[in-house]
């Protein structure tokens, strides 16, 4: 890789990306921008814009004439293109079917094949489908494709790859979703870049817009909730004011579990209370509009408090299509009634999301929350931490993601806190953009990498475990038990290693065998190779993999069934993912390393 010119900050985020960029100078303080990404935003027309909309729009040439939607760096029009940004956004409200939205969402949903093409998702057969992870790549495609038409034009060492570059993704994605990021990201071409939790990246971004002051806002020993709701899921995470050689510092405690809830599920909900007040009956694809609708003219009441109503309107489906269009509003009571009062109501320390009843055959559809109550949520990562935490409880909090740009969401949030505190006043640090802060604050890290600011001191998210079975006598009827050794603890730096030297464990090669990974975010003293037995609650899957393991490939067929004596290392990459090494203990030099992919599942 050539001599980085740039840090470059990228997040992907559910509902629209942003690029912060900084040229890599001696000065002391970095000068962050915002990079204006050029996007479509009527046929023929392109704008630098700040952020680009996370929609591709698959349109045909009845829908959109093909020459008016090229960029100026690509050469695919027509059936066999696509349209990211603004424009994608507005005309994929009218032509619902052919609009991809929450590729985010899709790339960490366990539940379906993250690399077939199956979206837009309850399309019809004739409509072109990508894959989650084509979809996801495509909008950093574009990214690149605009970033090297403008600032690369007349120096190929500027290019966007050639550049020191951050991505953030939710401090929840587990390591397969964080694996899929990676081959999202490789696939438009970007090889060398560093993966960043997006809680971590809108801290960093406070730090950077209070860098002279921001010892002034917090004290040792204080406690602070990133709050972090955006288009498609919510993030907690906690991080802790300590003193290091008479130094404020910062450390990142806790992260919470993956939560599908956030601005896509309000939208969905605004959509359903119109429903019922129009006359007529839709159908999916007028649903579907009615869906998208709701999010532009809930954006609009948000962004305005003077407006108290916004017209949503749905087009007819036939030859009538004026006569047929169905007209309603969304009023202000409405965003209070439903959004204040179903997702950030008043709820107890005490209370957790509700759970409702499964039925046993359902659509294929994202798997959001049962219970939409973020407040309930925060409430449920609160309690579970405060175990290990003696009961300290947050004072403050920074809030990101799109939603929490509403005043009254977060007055909601900072008041609930405050119930369970006894009264004690929370205080909000407040950002100075809640759409640009993750995208600064990447760009920001990428300086404290280089020894230029302040670094939260973080890790693992969680503690890993890797399943071990029982060398107890077999029992008919009764599997072996399975038990949890501890693999990577708690908090572990990425780009580090540690070895499990003084146990030995059993390699099954020359077979196929099954390995299971588990996480916990809640117990975070077990130490690397401490084995737990009684783990069921505390300790969950979150990965499986089968393989066949080799001896030696030219003898292959004579290893079958072959235990083989190993010690472990393990290594968390800088990405983030996981790396576990199985080494031979009477042979060191061989080795078998496990990577915990969806389908690309090497062991080498």
């Amino acid at each position: 890789m050539k001599e980085a010119k740039y840090i470059i900050g990228i997040d992907l985020g559910t509902t629209h990306c942003v690029v912060g960029y900084a040229p890599i100078g001696k000065d002391l303080r970095p000068d962050i921008r915002i990079f204006n990404i050029p996007q479509v935003i009527a046929p023929y027309e392109i704008k630098p814009l700040p952020l680009l909309p996370s929609f591709l729009l698959m349109p045909t040439s009845h829908d959109v004439p093909p020459d008016s939607v090229r960029m100026p760096w690509e050469t695919t029009i027509g059936d066999e293109g696509y349209v990211v940004g603004e424009f994608a956004r507005k005309r994929g409200a009218e032509i619902p079917h052919r609009l991809i939205s929450s590729a985010k969402s899709w790339l960490c949903h366990s539940g379906v094949d993250r690399t077939k093409a199956i979206l837009p998702w309850g399309s019809s057969r004739d409509v072109k489908k990508l894959s989650p992870v084509e979809a996801f790549s495509l909008l950093l495609h574009h990214i690149k494709g605009a970033w090297n038409a403008e600032m690369a034009k007349d120096d190929p060492s500027l290019l966007l790859e050639h550049q020191d570059i951050l991505i953030t993704v939710p401090a929840s994605f587990d390591v397969v979703a964080r694996e899929l990021t990676v081959k999202a990201v490789q696939m438009a071409g970007i090889e060398q870049f560093t993966l960043l939790e997006e809680p971590q990246a809108a801290f960093y971004g406070w730090i950077y817009d209070n860098e002279e002051r921001w010892r002034e806002l917090v004290k040792v020993g204080e406690l602070i909730l990133v709050c972090d709701v955006g288009g498609g899921t919510t993030d907690f995470s906690l991080i802790e004011v300590s003193e290091e050689d008479g130094s404020l510092a910062l450390r990142r405690i806790a992260v919470g579990e993956h939560i599908l809830l956030g601005g896509d599920n309000m939208d969905l909900a605004l959509a359903y209370l119109l429903r019922q007040r129009l006359s007529s009956r839709l159908d999916d694809w007028q649903f579907r509009m009615l869906w998208y609708q709701c999010r532009i003219a809930k954006e609009k009441l948000l962004s305005h408090e003077t407006l108290q109503s916004e017209p949503v309107v749905v087009l007819g489906r036939g030859t009538s299509l004026i006569g047929g269009t169905l007209r309603t509003e969304l009023s202000r009571d409405d965003i209070k009634g439903v959004l204040l009062e179903g997702f950030f109501p008043y709820c107890s320390l005490d209370d957790s999301p509700q759970r409702k009843p499964k039925t046993g055959v359902r659509e294929m559809g994202l798997p959001y929350e049962d219970d939409p109550a973020i407040t309930r949520h925060m409430a449920y990562f609160l309690r579970r931490q405060m175990r290990s935490l003696e009961e300290t409880f947050p004072v403050a909090v920074l809030f990101n993601g799109g939603v929490m740009k509403s005043y009254l969401f977060r007055r909601r949030v900072i008041d609930v806190i405050g119930s369970w505190g006894g009264g004690a006043e929370v205080r909000e640090l407040a950002s100075n953009d809640l759409d640009l802060a993750v995208a600064i604050g990447a760009t920001y890290y990428g300086f404290v990498r280089r020894g230029r600011g302040v670094r939260i001191r973080a890790g693992a998210s969680r503690t890993y475990y890797i399943g071990v079975e029982s060398a107890m006598p077999s029992v008919p009827g009764v599997p072996a038990p399975v038990k949890a050794l501890c693999v990577v603890p708690f908090g572990m730096e990425e780009g580090t290693s540690v070895d499990i030297k003084d146990q030995e464990f059993g390699l099954v090669v020359g077979d196929q065998a099954v390995f299971t990974l588990m996480a916990s975010t809640t117990r975070k003293e077990d130490e690397v190779g401490a084995i737990v037995e009684d783990w069921e609650g505390d300790i969950q899957p979150i990965a499986t993999m089968e393989t066949l393991l080799t001896l030696d490939k030219a003898v292959e067929e004579d290893t079958t069934g072959t235990i083989v004596p190993v010690w472990l290392q393990s290594t968390m990459t800088e990405i983030g993912t996981l790396e576990l090494h199985c080494v031979d203990a009477t042979d060191p030099q061989r080795k078998w390393k496990l990577t915990f992919n969806l389908k690309e599942r090497e062991t080498d």
